[in-house]
């Protein structure tokens, strides 16, 4: 059974480490090397009163009013590893392992609860909010993986991130605290970081770890040390010192470089996982400027292209990066779950597999794709810095295919 959490990693830098009043904010999602993750939309919407939303195992209470949404999410589930919303909020979840096993019955899994704190939360603190009060509510637990043969589960970090702040939240069952970010870089990754600094936490917190006789009640309370399995607490962030060399000049390019990084291990290729998708967003401290949402949408950000999104009403959507849907067919849907795997591939993810294969097969040729695809991306970097640097208003109409016409540029080049 994988007992360890997969290595993902996610990143935040504010002024005076990020450039010109902007907060960057980054994620690589580790996960089991064959999953397909898709980037999906979905728009605003009022829900009538009494109804309910299904998440990937349970069915919870709707609530009136959900957020626009682009997410990047394994395609067998409802929620997502990643995500923003409209209002410039952006999450990011890392599956952790406690003191405290994680729970195999169905609740709700820390990826739904990404998906459900940017659809009802519009600032990082209203976010957090909804993440507690449901998990409260509905508890986690259930399997993190499309695997029939094994339960894999996991407690879950959230890294929640708005235009003014940041919050850390660090859970263990329906236990919690968290931690606000205002300045400087910071990085989760696959363990327990929240240490003494603690600015919002469950209020039966401490009451719970004496009662387990896993803290005094004499010594500081030391979150990690409290719910952390061993003494074990490594320096997690090999990227952060990356990020904290660009001594103050932090952009969407740095942090797409450390993300790309092999050798810091933030990009995981290893034998049982992969960086399966990456997103960088840039959150502008002044909010008449739009925030732009980057996502791959497909595996290794080493060989993947970031492109731009930006919300603006009836924005188009892009069939090519969402994978395919069986309805109430899906082996996921069904109960045992999991008996058969389908294929979820979606056009770029088959396009970039054959890439990759050109990669290996005959490297001039491989190599010279590389340079026709980043030097794509670096143009939709440059027109994004454009639009986040210029005194008129953007008009709507400029970037309502933004994100289709990246990724249909993409494929173009792969054809």
């Amino acid at each position: 059974r994988m007992a360890a959490a997969p290595p993902s990693y996610c990143f935040v830098a504010f002024p005076p480490c990020s450039k010109d009043g902007l907060v960057v904010f980054g994620k690589n999602s580790a996960r089991p090397r064959d999953e397909v993750q898709e980037v999906v939309y979905f728009a605003a919407a009022a829900h009538e009163p009494g109804s309910k939303v299904e998440c990937t195992y349970i069915e919870i209470e709707q609530v009136p009013k959900t957020h626009a949404v682009v997410l990047s999410r394994p395609s067998w589930l409802w929620g997502a590893e990643m995500g923003a919303n409209e209002h410039g909020v952006c999450v990011a979840n890392e599956a952790i392992v406690t003191r405290e096993p994680a729970s195999e019955s169905e609740a709700l899994l820390g990826m739904d609860l990404v998906r459900l704190g940017l659809e009802r939360g519009a600032t990082a603190k209203e976010a957090l909010d909804v993440i507690v009060a449901l998990l409260e509510e509905y508890g986690q637990g259930g399997n993190y993986y499309e695997d029939g043969s094994s339960c894999h589960t996991f407690q879950s970090a959230f890294l929640i991130v708005d235009r003014n702040e940041a919050w850390i939240l660090e859970t263990s069952g329906k236990y919690w605290a968290a931690e606000k970010i205002t300045e400087g870089v910071k990085c989760i990754c696959n363990q327990l970081s929240l240490t003494t600094k603690i600015d919002a936490e469950h209020p039966e917190l401490r009451n719970y770890v004496r009662s387990q006789g896993w803290w005094n009640g004499d010594s500081d309370f030391n979150f990690s040390e409290v719910f952390s399995l061993s003494d074990d607490h490594l320096a997690c962030c090999s990227g952060r010192e990356s990020l904290e060399k660009q001594g103050g000049d932090v952009s969407a390019q740095a942090m797409i470089d450390v993300l790309r990084d092999k050798d810091s291990g933030v990009c995981v290729d290893s034998e049982s996982f992969l960086t399966t998708a990456s997103i960088v967003s840039v959150l502008p401290q002044d909010p008449s400027f739009p925030c732009v949402h980057y996502f791959t949408g497909t595996p290794d950000p080493s060989r993947s292209v970031f492109k731009p999104f930006i919300f603006v009403d009836d924005v188009k959507l892009v069939p090519k990066v969402q994978s395919p849907s069986f309805g109430n067919d899906d082996p996921a849907k069904k109960i045992p779950r999991f008996q058969e795997k389908p294929d979820r591939r979606h056009e770029l993810y088959k396009a970039h597999e054959w890439a990759q294969s050109l990669l290996e097969n005959d490297q001039d040729k491989g190599q010279k794709l590389m340079r026709i695809m980043l030097d794509l991306e670096k143009q939709g970097l440059e027109a994004m810095e454009d639009i986040l640097t210029r005194t008129e208003v953007l008009d709507p109409a400029e970037v309502v295919d933004l994100f289709y016409d990246c990724v249909d540029t993409e494929l173009k080049f792969f054809k």
